[in-house]
């Protein structure tokens, strides 16, 4: 059986349990059980299931986020990125709520973290210096936390809402190296 297969299975099965059950309590034995495989086959495709979901995210932010600076804005990716968070929104309120170290929110942040890391190491041709890396994490940190508050509370705010606030809480030093070229 080819990987990829067995892993969107396996990010369907979950998805699925997600609408009804919280994450930390699915276990292997549930999702190997939806998805017709092994636990050998889950465990060579995945650590946990928290790497499963980190997967399915990933697989999610390829086709958004991962284009700001290429073909999109700032703007354009953030929108991509919340609108597939709405479409999306069993798998993202339960993966939110978990408390796990592996976490969405936890693994989230490192690739927001990285990401924006990356593009301002590309426009600026240096390393961070140690007080935009410290705004960065800060931002970052601030950013999932209210994107996990949007989410788990019902997403109150229409996406666009949202978005623009993010953007705004940019700090101004971080605006400058993030905006548009």
């Amino acid at each position: 059986m080819e990987s990829g297969n067995v892993k969107a299975r396996l990010a369907a099965a979950v998805k699925k349990r997600m609408e009804s059950t919280p994450l930390d309590r699915i276990t292997v034995t549930d999702l190997v059980r939806d998805a017709h495989i092994t636990r050998q086959t889950f465990y060579r495709n995945f650590r946990d299931k928290y790497d499963l979901v980190n997967w399915h995210f990933e697989q999610l932010v390829q086709q958004s986020f991962l284009q700001i600076g290429v073909s999109l804005t700032l703007r354009e990716g953030l929108l991509k990125k919340f609108q597939f968070i709405r479409e999306e929104w069993y798998f993202f309120n339960g993966a939110f709520r978990s408390q796990d170290y592996n976490s969405l929110m936890a693994y989230d942040y490192q690739c927001i973290l990285q990401f924006y890391t990356g593009v301002i190491t590309r426009k600026t041709g240096r390393p961070l210096s140690a007080d935009i890396a410290f705004l960065l994490e800060m931002y970052c940190r601030g950013s999932i936390h209210m994107t996990v508050e949007w989410v788990t509370g019902g997403m109150p705010l229409p996406i666009e809402e949202v978005v623009d606030l993010l953007i705004q809480a940019l700090p101004p030093r971080l605006e400058s190296l993030l905006s548009d070229p």
